[in-house]
Parts: C-alpha cells; structure tokens; sequence
C-alpha cells in the first residue's frame, strides 16, 4: 500500500463516520475521487442511507471523475434496491480503479461489486486498511452477520461503582463536559436504549441536545409488562422523536393500546428465564435495520446484556467521589462464581474528561 492510498483511504473511511447515527439501515460510506492527485469529488452516504457515497462523490466531480481514482470505504453495491448499483455508476462514469478495504456482506453484494468492476475492466484493490475500515463498520457489519447491532454500554458512576445514592438520587454523579459526550455518542449511534426501571426513576428525553444536529436517535426501552408512565417525556414527545418499547407476549393489551396511541411503536419480544430476552430484544431491533445501540442502562439491563455476551463495547465516566456500599450498583447481580467466569475487555482508551474519568473498552 502506498501512503497515496492510505491518505485517501483514510479520508474515506474519515468521511463515512461522519454519517454514524444517520444512515441505518445502510452502512456508513465514505468515497474520494482522486485524478492527478487531487480529490475531484468526495461525498458520504446521506441521512437515510440515500444517496449513496459514490452517488454524492461522482455527481460533485462530474466530468472530472473519467480516469480517476475511486477511494470508497466498503465494496460499492451490485443489486438494484431504491437506487441503481453504485458499482455500475462508476463504470458509467469513466473510473479506472477502485480502492476498497472491505467486501460487502450483505448476500446482495458480498463481491459482486468488485466483480463488476473487474469485468468492466476497472483495476481493484482490496483488504487495504480493513482494520479501520472494520473498525468504522462494525455496527452495519454486526447487523449483517449476526442480525443484532453494536451495543456500547455506558455507565457514569462514583469511584465505587456506584449510580445513585440509596434514595435514587444521581443527578449529577459527573460533570458537564461528561454530559456532553454523552449528547456526542447518541448522535453517532441509531438508538438510545434502556430498561424500564430507568425509564420511571428518571423520566429521561434520551435525545441529543446542544449539539447542533439536526437527526435524533430512536429511543428504545425493554419493559416487560408495559408499566411506564404515560405522562413521562417519552410518551410526550412520542410523535416528534421515535420511541420504541420492546415488551413481552403477557404485556396489557389496554397499555399496548394507549402507548400506540400516543405515537410508539410496539415491538413484542420473547422472554428468557421469566424475563424480557436481551436477546430477542436486540434480535428484533437489528431486523428493523438498526445497527449500532448505545445503551444507558439501567443495572438490570447492563446485568443482562454481560450475562448474555452481547455487549460490544463499555464506556466508563468515573467520578472522583465515593457514595458508599449502600448506594445503587451500576451493574446488577451477575452470579459470577470465578473470576474466569467473566468477560474481559480491552482497553482501548482513557483519558481525562473534565472532572472525570473517561475508559473506553472493546470486547477481547
């Protein structure tokens, strides 16, 4: 790989994060057009997952793009969906070769692109940076292979690991610049999720605010039995911003009916052990397209999604006060005999942040 390639690679792969959060159910595309060494036209998948990258990229270098270079950040698509194959309006446009590090998986294309392109005889490169490229596709790629989204799972707590004093108060354990973040990461996930529980202890909105963005994650809640307020934030502001409530089969019909009425989407899931099954929760959100879920907990929820080894991701925003044994645990009852038992993550980062503490850690 030349560090030609790797520059504009990189900024494809640059470009297409940009659009986390915004184009679910499609991936997150990045394309640069380079002729001469120099970009000619680059462009990311829309809001909405339309137009596609390559679309946006060809129609900003028009004439320009004949005899350039195309530097896209996953295989450019070969079926007909809403919009013709963007492999095809890169043949149309007079492209000679094409730099992509990842081959699509979804069925519909998993290489077809790039065996268009050759048989047009355009030159293809693959596997260059797919690490990165992996990296900033991992909520659409976990959708397509395992058929539920990435789940970052955030805890803001005091050094002891708690949430709230013993009377529920936990407002607020970190600081503004923490908050902040927080508002950041929604707008780069598809969904907000959390349990029931801190659905009525908070009455939380879940939205993306200060920001300066005009899109809104779907706020998600697993609840059992339906029995959330229906004077809550959520329920309020139902019709304006989505809300999804994921309940069991032996949910209230009557409260099925009311929380449609005032603008949710009902999304039945299957029980696990008497409880909601974290994963027909997460199973049911990936077969309506989303792809990455930033969940917010409450313990319960956190407790489960360990347990069940569908946690991808853990943010942490530590403070530096302690609450005591008696106040709330992040992370409910996990019934961990050994320490071998566990999961462990990888440190991916830490830093300062504010007051607080920042650690982002991967699944090992």
């Amino acid at each position: 790989m030349s560090d030609h390639d790797a520059r504009f690679l990189r900024l494809a792969i640059s470009l297409g994060r940009r659009g986390l959060g915004q184009c679910w159910p499609n991936p997150a595309v990045g394309c640069v057009l380079v002729r001469d060494g120099r970009v000619v036209g680059r462009g990311r998948t829309r809001p909405g997952g339309r137009p596609h990258a390559e679309t946006v990229a060809l129609a900003q270098a028009g004439t320009a793009a004949r005899g350039a270079t195309a530097y896209v950040s996953l295989e450019p698509c070969a079926h007909h969906g809403k919009t013709p194959p963007c492999a095809e309006a890169l043949i149309a446009a007079g492209v000679v070769r094409v730099v992509c590090p990842l081959e699509d998986p979804d069925p519909r294309v998993a290489g077809r692109g790039v065996a268009m392109l050759r048989e047009a005889g355009i030159a293809v490169e693959t596997g260059l940076l797919a690490a990165e490229a992996e990296d900033a596709q991992a909520g659409f790629l976990m959708r397509v292979r395992e058929g539920r989204p990435w789940v970052t799972l955030k805890l803001a707590s005091s050094f002891d690991g708690r949430i709230a004093t013993a009377s529920g108060h936990s407002q607020w354990i970190t600081g503004p610049q923490a908050r902040r973040w927080v508002h950041a990461a929604r707008a780069r996930h598809d969904a907000v999720l959390v349990g029931a529980g801190t659905a009525r202890a908070d009455d939380p909105m879940l939205t993306v605010r200060d920001m300066g963005v005009a899109h809104q994650p779907v706020r998600v809640v697993a609840s059992r039995r339906l029995d959330l307020p229906l004077m809550s934030q959520l329920a309020q502001s139902a019709g304006d911003v989505p809300v999804w409530l994921c309940h069991g089969p032996d949910a209230d019909e009557a409260l099925v009916t009311a929380w449609r009425g005032v603008g949710a989407e009902l999304i039945e899931c299957g029980l696990s052990g008497g409880q909601l099954s974290v994963a027909s929760v997460l199973s049911e959100l990936g077969a309506r397209g989303l792809t990455r879920v930033f969940c917010e907990g409450g313990s319960a929820l956190a407790a489960s999604l360990l347990a069940e080894g569908l946690v991808d991701e853990l943010v942490g925003m530590t403070a530096g006060f302690a609450i005591g044994a008696e106040g709330l645990p992040g992370i409910g009852a996990l019934g961990l005999d050994r320490l071998e038992g566990g999961q462990r993550f990888r440190l991916e980062e830490c830093r300062a942040l504010g007051t607080d503490v920042l650690h982002r850690w991967r699944r090992a």
